[in-house]
């Protein structure tokens, strides 16, 4: 192999045998060396081989900005990722993960913190995901001794999960349907326009979006029922509860799908946060 083009000392462009366009990483693979030089594949200890050509460049343009054992990482929680949830991830989670596990660390190392306000919803909702994003806490801390908050894995977990998604257009494409199938439901049954801005709209249509990609992958929401705290719920808010009636009757008719108890106790929750945003 020779290099194509030198992006720094650790990352090199060449070509595999079929002439495709590959990365090469390395310590100091590229390290006084130029265009045509043959590579020491002997320093070689990842080669990266993307097919799609933006998802590439934006790839090559990140790894000149960010450190070789950031990516490194990255990339060993993406292969820990598809080996755990069996199956491959959407490319361009390498830019995005290694891109936030770098800014991440750099956060640290400035003494900012950043909350996740869907650390709660993703921890019960996604929890392989959330597994994953921890035991990335444990990977990051091992190699570079920087322990990020629990807030991170839950940051790393919905990378995971929209790189999951990114791979099936056509469940992206119903997702945003049932999204706004819902939301219309609530705007008419309250006669109210969202606040698009407010923190609990932006919760809401995340909550949403988790819904509705279990329900259109068929991933079983396994909880134990809260039967105390649904009835609860039901005469805490008594007009969003009518209003999820509405809405999980709409899905049984549509979808064929039985909201559960706790689905019921969220979606309510949610829906009255919302209202209340609204009215005032």
């Amino acid at each position: 192999m020779v290099i194509k083009r030198l992006l720094n000392n650790n990352v090199v462009i060449t070509v595999d045998k079929f002439g495709e366009e590959i990365i090469v990483m390395g310590k100091g693979i590229g390290y006084q060396k130029s265009k045509g030089d043959a590579i020491d594949e002997s320093k070689i200890n990842k080669i990266f081989s993307i097919t799609n050509r933006e998802v590439s460049s934006k790839l090559q343009e990140l790894l000149n900005n960010i450190p070789i054992e950031h990516m490194k990482l990255s990339d060993e929680i993406i292969e820990y990722a598809q080996n755990r949830l069996g199956k491959r991830l959407n490319e361009s989670i390498y830019i995005s993960l290694s891109d936030h596990i770098h800014t991440a660390i750099q956060r640290i190392k400035e003494g900012i913190k950043v909350k996740n306000a869907l650390l709660w919803e993703i921890k019960r909702i996604y929890r392989d995901e959330f597994d994953i994003g921890m035991k990335a806490l444990d990977l990051i801390e091992k190699k570079t001794l920087i322990r990020l908050p629990d807030d991170e894995a839950g940051f790393i977990a919905f990378h995971i999960v929209n790189a999951q998604l990114d791979q099936e257009r056509p469940v992206v494409q119903g997702i945003t349907e049932l999204i706004q199938e819902i939301s219309t439901i609530v705007r008419i049954h309250f006669s109210i326009e969202i606040k698009e801005e407010s923190v609990s709209t932006f919760r809401f249509i995340t909550h949403l979006r988790f819904f509705a990609t279990r329900l259109l992958t068929d991933s079983i929401y396994n909880d134990a029922p809260d039967e105390d705290l649904l009835e609860i719920i039901k005469s805490k808010y008594r007009e969003a509860f009518e209003c999820v009636m509405k809405i999980h009757t709409f899905i049984h008719q549509k979808y064929e799908y039985e909201l559960t108890s706790n689905e019921i106790i969220y979606l309510t929750i949610h829906v009255a946060r919302v209202v209340q945003d609204a009215n005032n």
